[in-house]
């Protein structure tokens, strides 16, 4: 149940933050009374880019001694752009 919550509030907020852009390209239409026929509507989805790397930086690392120095080390990076 909290997965399914969690999951809901992921989509609300990807909505809110420009993240998911979904633009309708074709209109729906109802079947004819004799039950043929008919068309479901088509949409065009573009979502976010993301890009995962990762950048050299100086950071404090403890050493067993309990003394420190700082020391380059790789860490994640995250690029988010937004869709069209």
């Amino acid at each position: 149940m909290i997965v399914a919550v969690i999951a809901v509030l992921a989509v609300i907020a990807a909505f809110a933050f420009g993240l998911v852009d979904i633009n309708q390209t074709k209109q729906g239409s109802m079947p004819e009374v004799s039950v043929s026929g008919g068309q479901a509507p088509a949409f065009d989805v573009d979502t976010a880019k993301v890009s995962v790397g990762t950048k050299n930086s100086d950071v404090t690392v403890p050493k067993i001694d309990v003394t420190t120095k700082e020391e380059t080390v790789k860490v994640p990076t995250v690029d988010v752009q937004k869709a069209n």
